[in-house]
């Protein structure tokens, strides 16, 4: 198959299963995501392997527009006003989820402790591909507007996933031998979290300074793509650093939004255009990383240990928004919100395969069926219950 065909297939085929889900009152991306693992389970074999080696480049550059499309459109007063129980929400369901994962994993399978714990962490991460732009329907749908739900999941999430991947790190390098120290991998998490927020603000100040004087020279499509070449080229260093770049691209366009309001609103709208393509693009190869054989051999006690981590996780939901103000049904949706799994566990489920570990076949295995199972399950409650269980802000 070539690659013209290829691509066809992904942007036509995903563009025709999302209006047939949406027909059918399921979530657009759900058919792509069932679009691509069609394509992994059938035709895998004869898509040419430059897809695969520019996949994760796809896949960043779409979750890098819809985190600038986020921070875009948090304000400051918003940022503020979530800022207390985002924090909560960014490491405490992970720390619940991922201990019980650690137990069961230990207790359960030949793992031993330190790769219960990074097959743990790797589970633990919940997935900004679908979160993110499941908030921001709902927010521009006038969902949770009132008490700022959408803002704190939005931010929750992003930070969940740093927190998520560090300790995933560090547990990998206490399993290669290539650790740096269980203490300073620790200390790495907030400099990572420092690190990405720093340089999100410093990018962000500069754009905004840049667009003001320029405003009239530049069009809105130059200021788009400015902002999305320097943010791309903020997650390359982020990834030479190890600091949290996805974090930084958000802060990035919430800077921009609030010293240069009118560039940032442009902006937005620009790249809402470009979202309907990188939506298609970015849930349809998470479907085409899906092996579904490989997700069969984790079996039942691989399903039920992965519902036992959810059973905590969402504990750990409720536990983070003790005190937080939002009522019994807001709580329930931050637990359904905070469920699916795809984007993680799809760029480093088969990290520990490739090291040569011990079970790293069965890491990959948990990986997979962990997407199978939890990003369904997350899209269809997000909208199923978002309208049910938030109040709407009839804009």
């Amino acid at each position: 198959m070539s690659l013209n065909i290829t691509i066809l297939l992904i942007l036509g085929g995903g563009w025709i299963s999302g209006k047939l889900f949406s027909r059918i009152k399921l979530p657009s991306v759900l058919g792509m995501t069932v679009l691509g693992i069609l394509i992994s389970v059938f035709i895998k074999d004869q898509i040419p392997g430059v897809l695969w080696d520019i996949a994760p480049f796809l896949k960043s550059l779409a979750l890098i527009v819809i985190l600038l499309r986020a921070g875009l459109g948090i304000k400051k007063s918003v940022l503020k006003k979530v800022g207390k129980a985002a924090l909560f929400m960014a490491f405490i369901p992970c720390l619940f989820e991922g201990t019980a994962l650690t137990l069961l994993f230990y207790f359960f399978t030949p793992f031993n402790f330190f790769t219960s714990a990074l097959t743990a962490s790797l589970l633990s991460a919940v997935s900004p591909a679908v979160v993110v732009p499941s908030m921001l329907n709902l927010k521009d749908a006038g969902y949770g507007e009132k008490k700022e739900v959408p803002t704190l999941i939005l931010a929750g999430a992003s930070l969940d996933d740093v927190f998520a991947i560090t300790l995933f790190t560090m547990f990998l390098g206490l399993l290669t031998g290539n650790g740096q120290g269980v203490g300073l991998t620790l200390l790495s998490i907030p400099l990572s979290i420092a690190g990405g927020v720093v340089s999100g603000i410093t990018i962000g100040l500069l754009l905004s300074f840049y667009f003001k004087k320029y405003h009239d020279r530049l069009k809105a499509t130059e200021k788009a793509l400015i902002i999305l070449t320097i943010s791309l080229f903020l997650f390359q260093i982020g990834e030479w650093l190890h600091i949290a770049a996805l974090l930084g691209v958000m802060t990035a366009g919430f800077v921009v939004l609030e010293k240069a309001e009118h560039a940032a609103h442009e902006t937005a709208r620009q790249l809402n255009g470009a979202w309907i393509f990188a939506e298609i693009i970015l849930f349809v190869i998470i479907g085409c990383s899906v092996d579904v054989n490989v997700a069969m051999e984790a079996g039942l006690k691989g399903v039920l240990i992965i519902l036992g981590g959810l059973l905590f996780r969402s504990f750990g939901v409720l536990v983070a928004t003790i005190g937080s103000g939002l009522n019994f049904n807001e709580r329930v949706f931050c637990i359904i919100s905070y469920l699916p799994k795809a984007t993680v566990q799809a760029a480093l489920g088969a990290i520990a395969l490739e090291r040569g570990l011990p079970y790293g076949k069965e890491i990959l295995a948990f990986a997979v069926l962990a997407i199978v199972i939890t990003a369904p399950l997350g899209l269809l409650g997000i909208n199923l219950f978002g309208p049910k269980l938030l109040e709407r802000e009839i804009k």
